[in-house]
């Protein structure tokens, strides 16, 4: 019996859906071949929001509540299970949507893509941000075809869409009916691993690259702007090099404002390697009132990647509970500035053990003083230690170069983890060349130049792709100056 074409495309769908096959189709988007098939291809085999489960979120609370719960998320705390709340991709359910991308517009400031998964928007209508806890007006809706915009006077579920009039909005908040709010999961994005100092090239510059600025990072969550405490200079911090070279690039093509930047600088962190135990007392007396705080705390070192957390091990006689929120948030706070070199710190489990505090002297600002005070005690006690970021290298390079390449990145301090050989036969070229492919891990502060490097060995042939992976413990014989590595 002969099958139908019909017939084939639902086979296909079916086991696509249930992850049982993968269709794979072949062509050359520049040579334009192939590429209608495969669109054909997405609508024909790929899930529509019908096809999926209902979005799953959580009951949004305060931020004023999220703040103080937040220090308190532990593996051992009780209670913190946040109410779920499930939409169906459903014109008639309750608005929501996820924001996935901000980008800068020529007219309109700037466009917000969101994901649409239940219920209906329509021109003129006012949404809610959950994270700030504000209300946006929807001015326009727009379809994007490319580049080409078609104006919609409405957006219904399953539908991507560009939003005009939500300046509050940044990528990775839920937008969302504010009578049934609900709060889908956000997007995580990795810190900044380098840094480099920028300022205008003419003081006139200054409110233009400010402005510039801040629409870069409207765009781009992984880039951040700061300032240096001590010598004032305006840091930016991105994922690499390549990336804050084409973020400066594109603020001269595309805004028009030049600027100078300084040498690369790793953003390196700082972590503890044992346990510490200390108390810190913040007491003072005036004429007319005492300030009272007493706190008691143990460090110790997590696993990486693990960040802050905090625990409360004691009880009223010790610390009344209406100022534990604020000792966590305190300590938090400190987590910020290490005390080895005074970079942010990560991967510290901080335990409050004790106290005391005084019936009428006592108050929040005294027992975050307290805590802080504590906090900076033990650490400089736990033996902390400097952490580097670690990147992963995915480098491409013709076999006869292999040797040299691996030479270099050991004396970079990389780990290899594997090297593959790769025919290029296999590929249809006329070269019969091997085309070797190298998987290892190095530190950021070890790639500056790379480029220039790989080139040089590789007669132009080689190339690579770098990756934030992790961070780890610097070497002591190179921790002292760790600060002062950078580009040259």
């Amino acid at each position: 019996e002969e099958i139908t074409r019909d017939e084939l495309l639902a086979t296909v769908r079916t086991a696509t859906l249930s992850g049982a096959l993968v269709p794979v189709l072949c062509g050359s988007s520049l040579k334009n071949q192939g590429v209608q098939p495969l669109l054909d291809a997405v609508i024909d085999f790929l899930p529509s929001p019908v096809d999926v489960p209902s979005i799953e979120g959580t009951a949004p609370q305060p931020a004023s509540i999220r703040a103080r719960a937040k220090p308190k998320r532990d593996a051992t705390s009780e209670g913190g299970e946040e109410a779920k709340i499930t939409r169906p991709a459903d014109d008639t359910a309750p608005f929501s949507a996820l924001a996935f991308k901000v980008a800068s517009h020529p007219t309109v400031d700037k466009l917000v893509y969101c994901r649409v998964y239940s219920g209906t928007l329509r021109r003129g209508e006012s949404i809610y941000n959950v994270r700030s806890e504000k209300r946006e007006r929807v001015n326009r809706i727009l379809q994007m075809h490319a580049n080409k915009e078609a104006v919609s006077d409405a957006a219904y579920a399953g539908d991507i869409v560009a939003l005009v009039g939500l300046k509050d909005t940044k990528t990775g908040d839920t937008v969302t009916d504010a009578k049934e709010p609900i709060l889908l999961e956000s997007i995580t994005f990795p810190d900044p691993v380098i840094s480099i100092a920028i300022e205008p090239e003419r003081a006139s510059d200054a409110d233009a690259l400010e402005e510039t600025l801040e629409k870069l990072m409207d765009e781009d969550p992984t880039f951040t702007v700061g300032i240096d405490q001590e010598t004032g200079q305006r840091i930016i911090s991105g994922m690499g090099e390549l990336h804050l070279e084409i973020l400066t690039d594109r603020m001269v093509r595309e805004f028009g404002v030049n600027a100078r930047v300084s040498k690369l600088q790793v953003a390196y962190r700082e972590t503890i390697s044992t346990v510490a135990e200390a108390r810190g007392t913040h007491i003072h007396k005036t004429d007319e009132e005492g300030i009272y705080g007493d706190v008691l705390l143990t460090v110790e070192p997590l696993e990486r990647d693990e960040g802050f957390q905090f625990e409360d091990n004691t009880d009223e006689t010790q610390i009344p509970r209406q100022y534990i929120p604020f000792i966590a948030t305190a300590l938090e706070g400190a987590m910020g500035t290490g005390p080895r070199i005074g970079y942010p710190m990560q991967d510290v489990k901080v335990t409050l053990t004790g106290g005391s505090y005084h019936p009428t002297d006592s108050s929040e600002v005294a027992f975050e003083a307290a805590a802080v005070l504590a906090f900076e005690n033990a650490v400089r006690k736990a033996k902390p230690l400097l952490l580097e970021p670690i990147m992963q290298i995915h480098i491409t390079v013709p076999d006869e170069h292999v040797g040299k390449v691996i030479g270099d990145l050991n004396a970079r301090r990389a780990h290899i983890s594997e090297s593959l050989a790769q025919d290029e036969s296999d590929t249809g070229r006329a070269s019969l060349l091997t085309q070797d492919i190298i998987n290892a891990f190095i530190p950021l502060s070890e790639t500056f130049q790379y480029t220039t490097r790989l080139r040089s060995m590789t007669q132009g042939r080689g190339a690579f792709t770098l990756e934030f992976s992790h961070y780890e413990v610097v070497p002591e014989s190179l921790a002292p100056g760790a600060k002062l590595v950078s580009s040259a």
